[in-house]
């Protein structure tokens, strides 16, 4: 827990509380994740088309675009304490309403309203940003963020396992009641944070004005740019990799099972276990060498890559290479980004998470076209590239003298608790 007496960035966090939102923070995301390997069994039982079935990961994904730039600023208006277990709760309700879903509408807007809050995670890091110090908040974020990594890695394998013991309702009402049992922890649990979210702000904050300032913190802060930048290049590179690999692995000369394809997810783990160690680094004041480090990298694992056409141990070396880099370089950019402004965290989530998936979704749609045009070898030409731009930023932050890094804002004597 946290001491009230504590000033504000120089708390300590306890290892249960760190569990606690790392646990929260897993199942809050992984609730985007359950419907991927289940859209056949879908599609069969409600007599949907394929389009249709496929527009449901679209829907999801769109709702959480949105909920990042709308509602994830939201947390510099109310207590985080209040606000995640209410939005947990409202989670709850979207997995009930998708399990008991039986049009294509009724579908369509469980997706939008579970993709929406699944943010409650992003909001969960800010939260414990906010709870820890200033040298422990690299390994309480990394913490966190291992949380919510094996919350997406986990995902699909624990939905198709319950969808075998049941149907494709299955995991929706299992997770429902899951995220009942853990608000009610949450509310027992989640101690007052000092930070003032609207207090420190200014006393003529609301919600409009919240939201705008989201894109007016990229224009003040030259690190935030910078490091939404960095952030969106790795989860660039990351989606250029997973968007094609299942096309890769179940054709020639692989012709790999779905099950098969479906266990090379779990090599992402590689990245959950660089995320608290990198987080320390960060702690160390070693995130100038963690980024430049993760940056080669992030360009690196695409010549390994590259062969992992026709050479499966090659292909693993790439992959675990490039979610230690991909994760290693976000977790630097939260636990720097977060040093900013303490009183508009949320924001500056809204501000670089935004930044982030909108890198994603330019690393998928470039590398299904590359994939359907020129193959394996054009996607990794896109994946460098990714990595190229996040070299030539570290490049520039060194040679420039500007190295991505700041120490925290706001004095202590700005932070008040929130309750």
């Amino acid at each position: 827990m946290i001491d009230d007496d504590v000033p504000a960035g120089r708390g300590t966090v306890s290892r249960g509380l760190v569990g606690l939102l790392a646990l929260s923070t897993g199942l809050s995301v992984a609730t985007m994740y359950y419907a991927q390997p289940l859209l056949d069994d879908i599609r069969s039982a409600l007599d949907l088309s394929t389009g249709a079935a496929g527009l449901l990961v679209s829907v999801s994904q769109a709702g959480y675009l949105a909920a990042l730039v709308l509602l994830v600023p939201v947390g510099d208006l109310v207590a985080r304490r209040r606000l995640i277990p209410a939005l947990v709760a409202a989670q709850a309700a979207g997995l009930f309403l998708f399990a008991s879903a039986t049009t294509t509408v009724q579908l369509l807007a469980a997706c939008a309203a579970v993709g929406a809050l699944a943010v409650t995670a992003q909001i969960g890091v800010a939260f414990a940003a906010s709870l820890a110090g200033d040298a422990e908040r690299g390994r309480v974020v990394g913490t966190v963020m291992g949380g919510l990594l094996l919350g997406i890695l986990l995902a699909r394998t624990i939905a198709g396992w319950l969808a075998d013991l049941g149907d494709w309702r299955t995991p929706y009402w299992v997770a429902g009641g899951g995220q009942l049992v853990l608000c009610a922890v949450l509310v027992a649990r989640l101690p007052a944070e000092r930070c003032a979210p609207a207090a420190a702000a200014g006393p003529g904050l609301g919600y409009r004005a919240a939201v705008a300032s989201v894109p007016r913190l990229l224009w003040e802060e030259p690190l935030l740019r910078r490091r939404a930048l960095y952030g969106a290049a790795s989860f660039g590179a990351f989606s250029t990799l997973w968007t094609p690999l299942s096309f890769l692995l179940g054709g020639s000369p692989y012709r790999y099972s779905t099950g098969v394809i479906g266990l090379f997810g779990l090599l992402g783990v590689a990245g959950v276990l660089a995320a608290s160690l990198v987080g320390r680094a960060a702690d160390r004041g070693r995130a100038v060498q963690v980024t430049s480090g993760t940056a080669v990298l992030l360009l690196a694992c695409w010549l390994p890559l590259g062969l992992g056409r026709h050479w499966v141990v090659a292909l693993v070396v790439g992959i675990l290479a490039l979610d230690l880099a991909a994760q290693g370089l976000h977790i630097t950019n939260q636990s720097e980004v977060y040093r900013l402004r303490p009183e508009a965290r949320s924001r500056l989530t809204s501000a670089y998470m935004a930044t982030y998936f909108a890198g994603g979704l330019a690393g998928s749609f470039a590398s299904a076209t590359a994939y359907s045009r020129g193959g394996w070898g054009a996607v990794s030409v896109v994946g460098a590239c990714f990595g190229l731009i996040a070299v030539g930023l570290a490049v520039w932050d060194v040679r420039g003298g500007r190295p991505a890094i700041r120490e925290p804002a706001r004095p202590a004597e700005d932070i008040v608790t929130l309750r």
